[in-house]
């Protein structure tokens, strides 16, 4: 049989089976879900290391070592979040209002893979559909297929060992486009997690089907003047060597002013910044794009060697981000779009409003409504950043790819961080398992009609069998006005006839 053809077939079957283990799992009670979810989430941490070997192995993309965090994130951290969130059946009550939600699972999820964080990602959105009373149907990236197959295999096993239906969490094993097409507009599917590039995200918000996705990262960080410039310069660059930079909340620009701008070259410097020069930044930039562009996987989380040793540049032993000073904004200058590796376009500006415009600028050029970092401590400033930038998670003095992703910040622990409307995203959450139930509402009623009323009489009901009360009489003035007498048309005819003679 013909491999799409074999990869649409599966793809039905799965969801018929996700379907049949779903209204299963919708009888299930508060704890009995609550348990499976904690096995996934305990045998996620305990395989944390061997999955992210994998991971970085098959894709060649990051950092073992910290996809084992990112692993922890989508497990451990992921279930301490969500434990006690009361999602099956009445989930709050409103003595006072007279209200009761109750909590509707969604159905099927449709769970798109991204080959950025492929692990990690099926952890933790087994664990959120799960928890939401769902099942689960994972499309994995083709280039991280293995992987995503051991990991579900892992999650599979635990959620059954816990007491889940057969077929609560499943894997297509022949990825395709048309498998994935057929995926995401099959009709019994519930709703589309969407993790993954643009072109995807666009398809499953085209889909037919609600959708959750995200847009591209392109955060900005800015140094402000009253900013701790070491400790700003660390959590950047910590940030965007983080698995080399594959999580789309890192940073992709530094934005910083005049009156210190020598302070932050010299402390990015110190730190293991190499500065390009125009030369080198017009060769490296003309690999960052590739001619249809999009960003070129051949950079995707790799290091900042490997990737001057690809485009030919001589670097200084010990660099760990190249940098490359811009003036411009553009689709076409490709430092000022998002780049998943230790690259930075870095921008001076006058002062902070000037600042402010540069960082809008770049997000309305690319990652609109995703996320920004600021370094500051000026409260004033921030606020004001809080107002104007439109990003859904703006970031003070932290690790923009583990704050956005609530790691190191108080934000939910998530691998799909909603861009809302500015973003072409349906939220701006980052995605949990409220975000994949529906709330039904019973309500009780609490007002009579002549509450509402105020004490005003209700109209008078017509007698039975009187007559419509006839239509007031034109005023005499307005009659008068509008009829002519005899007289009048002999008069006006008279006078007619007088001028034609």
């Amino acid at each position: 049989m013909d491999r799409d053809l074999q990869s649409i077939q599966e793809v039905r079957d799965l969801v018929a089976k996700a379907k049949a283990a779903q209204a299963e799992l919708a009888e299930f009670s508060q704890e009995k879900i609550d348990k499976i979810c904690e096995a996934i989430a305990e045998a996620g941490a305990k395989n944390a290391e061997r999955l992210a070997k994998m991971a970085s192995e098959e894709t060649g993309f990051g950092i073992w070592q910290d996809k084992i965090l990112k692993n922890i994130l989508g497990s451990t951290l992921t279930w301490n979040a969500i434990k006690d969130m009361k999602t099956v059946g009445i989930i709050r009550e409103d003595k006072a209002k007279h209200l009761m939600e109750v909590a509707v699972p969604m159905g099927v999820v449709a769970a798109l893979i991204p080959s950025t964080n492929p692990t990690s990602t099926v952890m933790y959105k087994s664990m959120i559909s799960i928890k939401a009373g769902n099942s689960i149907v994972i499309s994995p990236h083709p280039n991280a297929k293995n992987c995503i197959l051991e990991t579900y295999k892992i999650v599979a096993q635990a959620a059954k060992s816990a007491g889940a239906p057969d077929g609560i969490v499943q894997c297509v094993t022949i990825p395709s486009p048309e498998g994935t097409s057929a995926l995401l507009k099959h009709k019994d599917v519930g709703i589309i997690l969407a993790t993954g590039g643009e072109a995807m995200v666009r398809a499953a918000y085209s889909s037919g089907h609600p959708a959750l996705g995200v847009g591209p990262g392109n955060g900005p960080s800015y140094i402000e003047k009253s900013a701790d410039i070491k400790e700003a310069v660390r959590r950047i660059f910590e940030s965007k060597t983080f698995d080399n930079g594959t999580i789309c909340a890192s940073e992709q620009s530094i934005v910083t002013e005049e009156c210190i701008k020598d302070q932050v070259i010299a402390e990015v410097k110190k730190q293991g910044g190499y500065f390009l020069s125009p030369e080198e930044s017009d060769k490296l930039g003309r690999f960052i794009m590739r001619a249809n562009g999009t960003m070129n996987p051949a950079i995707v989380g790799r290091s900042a060697k490997v990737i001057a040793e690809k485009v030919g540049l001589s670097i200084p032993e010990g660099t760990r981000i190249l940098i490359s000073p811009q003036t411009t904004v553009g689709k076409d200058n490709p430092y000022s779009r998002e780049k998943l590796c230790p690259i930075l376009a870095f921008y001076v500006e006058k002062d902070w409003e000037s600042a402010c415009e540069r960082c809008m600028e770049i997000l309305h050029n690319e990652g609109v409504g995703h996320t920004m970092t600021i370094h500051s401590q000026d409260e004033s400033v921030i606020k004001e950043f809080a107002l104007k930038k439109p990003v859904s998670r703006l970031l003070v003095n932290t690790n923009g790819s583990l704050g956005g992703v609530g790691a190191t910040t108080g934000l939910a622990p998530a691998l799909t961080l909603g861009c809302g409307a500015m973003g072409g995203s349906a939220t701006s959450d980052n995605v949990g398992p409220l975000n994949l139930i529906n709330i039904k509402r019973v309500a009780y009623g609490i007002k009579e009609l002549a509450d509402l009323r105020g004490g005003n009489p209700a109209p008078e009901a017509p007698k039975a069998g009187s007559a419509p009360k006839a239509a007031p009489e034109p005023a005499a003035e307005a009659k008068g006005a509008s009829m002519l007498t005899k007289e009048d048309i002999e008069r006006i005819t008279r006078s007619i006839l007088a001028k034609l003679q």
